[in-house]
């Protein structure tokens, strides 16, 4: 079983916002501006029924896609691509610009944890995936972009989707 499926509680919490900054800083953006949105949080929702219960959609930034789709290009690419979670990981390609893809080539179960979310359905540790799972490059530097373009398709994605819960994988 995976640390992060056995529950380890003896690891450190993952700073990805400070990781993040420092891979950014190292190419050159440092006049990137984050998305501040403190002052509209989110209500918080409890899960209503058990995980065990829960049909999950993936929601994944790694610029990932499948043979054939037209691979993410540039920053500030704002398309999503939709990834059948009946695919062979084998078919599965990364395109972006701001991370070392070699690992995500490799196995992209790394960025896209398909394959890990396929044997916790099988061991009944939750209750699905929907058909699709939806993915999209981040490193999308307007934020204006995102939410006109971006955030409205993921949020189709959802709602043809149907979850109960939607597992958002940061690159």
């Amino acid at each position: 079983m995976s640390e992060l499926r056995s529950g380890r509680s003896d690891l450190p919490p993952a700073d990805y916002i400070a990781e993040t900054k420092r891979l950014y800083d190292g190419l050159g953006y440092d006049s990137y501006r984050w998305a501040d949105r403190t002052d509209t949080a989110p209500a918080w929702t409890p899960i209503a029924k058990p995980l065990s219960e829960c049909k999950i959609t993936m929601i994944a930034s790694g610029g990932i896609y499948k043979s054939g789709q037209i691979a993410f290009h540039t920053q500030d690419d704002t398309s999503i691509r939709l990834i059948d979670t009946a695919s062979d990981t084998a078919d599965l390609r990364t395109a972006h610009f701001a991370y070392d893809q070699r690992d995500a080539r490799t196995d992209p179960n790394c960025v896209f944890p398909l394959d890990t979310l396929r044997a916790m359905a099988a061991d009944g540790e939750i209750g699905g995936l929907t058909e699709h799972a939806a993915t999209f490059m981040g490193g999308i530097y307007s934020i204006r972009r995102m939410e006109t373009e971006t955030v409205p398709l993921l949020l189709e994605h959802c709602k043809s989707e149907e979850p109960d819960l939607v597992l958002l994988v940061p690159v």
